[in-house]
Parts: C-alpha cells; structure tokens; sequence
C-alpha cells in the first residue's frame, strides 16, 4: 500500500513541484523584502535566544549562537511543517472535492516548502561558523558535512510520516491543532537546543534519549557545531523510528482519507 502510495507521489512530483513554488510564492506576497525573510526569520530568533542565553542567562559555551543555530533551524522546519501540514487538508478543500486530486500531496508540499526554507537559512549558519573560525575559534566544520544529506533525508521521512498523521485526524478532531501548538512548545524545550545536552541533570537525561527528534538535533550540532560526524548507532535507530512514523501516518491518512470530501 505504502509503495503505491510513493509511486503516486512521484507520478503527480510536477503538480507537487507547482504548489510548493505557489506556497513559498505566497508566503512572502506582498512583503518588500520578499524571500529575504527566510534568512531574516531564523536570525532574529536566534539573536534573541542568543541575547537570552549567552548574556543574560550564561551557559559558558564558546560559539553558543552556532550550537543554538545548528539545532533550531532544522527544529523551525519541523514545528513549521507539523503546524502548518494540520490544515492543510481543511485549506484545500476545493481540491479535495476533486476526483482525481490526491490528498496527500497537500501535507507533503508544506514540508517540502518549509524544507526549502531551512535549505536556504544554511548559509546564514555556515556563514557564522566561517566567521568565528577566522576569529580563531573551536568550531569549523570538515568533511562531516557530506553526511548532511543523510541527515536531512531522515528529518523528512519522520516528518512527513507525522503530518499525514496530523493532517488526517485535524479533519475530524479539529482540536488536534490546538493541542499540536501546546505539545510542540513542550516538546522544544524537552529537546536540547538552545541549552547543551550537559545542562540535564543525569537523572533526567533518558527524557532526552527517548525524544526521537532530540538524535537529529544532536546530528546537526554535532556537524556544525563539533565539526565530527554524527553517531551512526544513534542515526541508525531514528532512521527506523521515522520509517516507523511513515507508516503510522500513511496508515491513518488511508483509514481517513475517503471521508475528507465530506468533512471539510
């Protein structure tokens, strides 16, 4: 069922294409500075959280706004895409009433529109990690980063599985958004971002080993920020974690999808 689903998706991958370049279109209409913005966003966030945490609240860490940028721009294309990925089916309800129209596609385009965003706020962060390495500091990144891909792929299997999932239940349970916004607020600060994985006490720390997205943060940072490669055991077990989280979400997406036409 799941591979005729894939086969599917890459069957309408030029009507995929279209409503991503419709999204981040719309995104910015309007705006002056346009597409600038996804540089802009991440990097006011971060020279919040940088001003929060590296000055008013020390952590002691060298280079902090690299480990802080290398773990919250792939978190803000994961929150982004589960917030947004919940209505989309309900948006796209005279899509939806189309025959043809395949409903999954919905979700998948928000996050591979919010996909493009983090691609395109990489050079903000590698930008940073150039700039303190010519200042002389620890961090640099080395051929780690042709694991990147690897890394990114896994993110986007596990968070597509999820917004099927979420997408589908906000059809009939539209409290789901609600809650979705609360979990994730919680979720971020269970997962070691704008603090180190050192700042947990040790009787706290199995919250973080089974956080399943807390294994690609520490990814990230561990190739931007320590510049050495991510631990392949711990890449291992989330990579069956998010095919796992594929099929649950296809699974409900399936068991939902003959009634959207109805509900939306």
């Amino acid at each position: 069922m799941y591979s005729l689903q894939i086969k599917a998706l890459y069957r309408y991958r030029g009507l995929i294409w279209n409503l991503v370049v419709r999204e981040l279109k719309a995104r910015y209409r309007g705006s002056i500075l346009g597409f600038l913005w996804s540089f802009l966003n991440p990097l006011l966030l971060t020279s919040v959280y940088t001003l929060v945490f590296s000055v008013y609240l020390r952590f002691g860490m060298e280079d902090y706004v690299v480990h802080l940028m290398s773990g919250l721009l792939p978190w803000l294309w994961f929150s982004s895409s589960l917030l947004e990925s919940s209505g989309s089916i309900l948006a796209g309800g005279n899509l939806i009433k189309k025959i043809l129209f395949p409903a999954e596609v919905l979700p998948l385009v928000v996050v591979l529109a919010n996909g493009i965003n983090f691609l395109l706020s990489l050079p903000i962060l590698l930008l940073f990690v150039a700039g303190f390495k010519a200042l002389g500091f620890g961090v640099s990144v080395g051929i780690s980063l042709f694991t990147l891909p690897v890394v990114i792929g896994i993110q986007m299997i596990f968070t597509v599985g999820l917004a099927f999932m979420v997408s589908a239940l906000c059809v009939h349970y539209r409290d789901v958004q609600h809650v979705l916004g609360n979990l994730l607020t919680l979720w971020f600060f269970l997962t070691p971002i704008i603090y180190p994985l050192s700042q947990i006490p040790e009787k706290f720390r199995f919250i973080a080993n089974l956080n399943p997205i807390a294994p690609l943060i520490f990814a990230y940072q561990n190739i931007f920020y320590y510049g050495k490669f991510p631990s392949f055991s711990q890449l291992a077990i989330v990579t069956i974690m998010a095919l796992c989280m594929y099929t649950m979400g296809s699974a409900v997406f399936e068991k939902y999808r003959g009634t959207f036409a109805e509900e939306v």
